[in-house]
């Protein structure tokens, strides 16, 4: 069972999205499934870092060489490439600004699913999402005030981002740490912990139903200026993981570890940074509908990443396992 849900993971979270765009526009109402949104997230998370080894994360965070080259790539590398799509994006300053927003701002939850899936290196990832999320919520002001004028500089409150933090990030990570320590003291806590195994692709499917049927509602007329923003999604999901690979190999990594830098490069942290959204004035319908846009051509591209990702460095992987 558990091996057919990953198997079988991006074709269950398409469903899961057109049940939630088919129940969203059929039932009135759904709008307020948004409240759920964050404790699915939080249980996604929890599900998700349970399957990762959480004593190794402080091995992890020693790896200067891969964090330097994952925020390379994030912070500077990736933004360039925004920087340069964001020409081909609709004169519209509210679609500009979900483009730059959810573009970004680097995925903190279920990148880390999908680089276990593409043979990257997930506790690396993991361990990097605390300094990700500071980091982000520290520049995207900056950026946007760059991007788009002082007027944008105020738009971005640190308050969503530290809330996220807080309750996405740091209670599923401690939560998991508990479990896996009650998974190595007793049989009963590891059948627990085998149980759980089971909903990180449920639960995943969970979040997207909840935030597509919660937003469907909100989209109003705005799906014409969702659409239009679409090509630059699909060039950001061709390039990006180009772009974390080429830093990848410049500071010299192993190819698992260059695979996560082009994973985080390519996911976006667009079920974080849509509470974010939200809090900008004026933002409904046109934010949620360009922000959930790039989720949609994020799942088509992570079907392609997990396959052609792990393809990357493998003479490499070979030599080394015959050496």
């Amino acid at each position: 069972m558990k091996e057919t849900l990953e198997r079988e993971q991006v074709w269950i979270y398409f469903g899961s999205v057109v049940a939630g765009a088919a129940g969203g526009a059929a039932v009135s109402g759904t709008e307020r499934l948004e409240a759920l949104v964050n404790p699915a997230l939080a249980l996604m998370l929890f599900v998700t870092f349970l399957q990762v080894p959480l004593a190794e994360i402080g091995k992890a965070f020693r790896e200067t060489r891969f964090l330097s080259a994952l925020l390379a790539s994030n912070f500077f590398a990736v933004p360039v490439l925004v920087l340069l799509l964001l020409a081909f994006a609709p004169d519209d300053p509210l679609v500009r600004i979900g483009v730059l927003m959810v573009l970004l701002t680097p995925c903190i939850d279920y990148v880390i699913t999908f680089s276990q899936l593409g043979r990257a290196d997930a506790r690396l990832l993991l361990a990097s999402t605390p300094l990700l999320l500071v980091v982000q919520m520290a520049l995207l002001p900056l950026y946007l005030g760059a991007f788009l004028g002082e007027e944008a500089f105020g738009l971005v409150r640190p308050g969503p981002f530290l809330h996220a933090f807080v309750w996405l990030i740091a209670l599923p990570l401690a939560l998991a740490g508990l479990a896996q320590l009650g998974a190595s003291r007793s049989a009963s806590g590891r059948r627990a912990a085998d149980g759980l195994g089971y909903l990180p692709v449920p639960s995943t499917a969970l979040v997207l139903f909840l935030v597509v049927a919660a937003t469907v509602p909100l989209l109003g007329s705005a799906a014409g200026k969702a659409i239009a923003v679409v090509p630059v999604y699909v060039a950001f999901a061709v390039l990006a993981p180009i772009v974390g690979l080429a830093v990848g190999r410049a500071f010299s990594l192993g190819a698992e570890a260059a695979r996560s830098v082009a994973f985080s490069s390519a996911t976006r942290n667009s079920l974080v940074v849509l509470p974010l959204a939200l809090a900008v004035p004026g933002a409904v319908p046109v934010l949620p509908a360009v922000i959930v846009t790039q989720t949609l051509v994020e799942l088509v591209s992570q079907l392609v990443y997990i396959r052609l990702l792990p393809m990357f460095g493998r003479g490499r992987e070979a030599g080394a396992a015959s050496s």
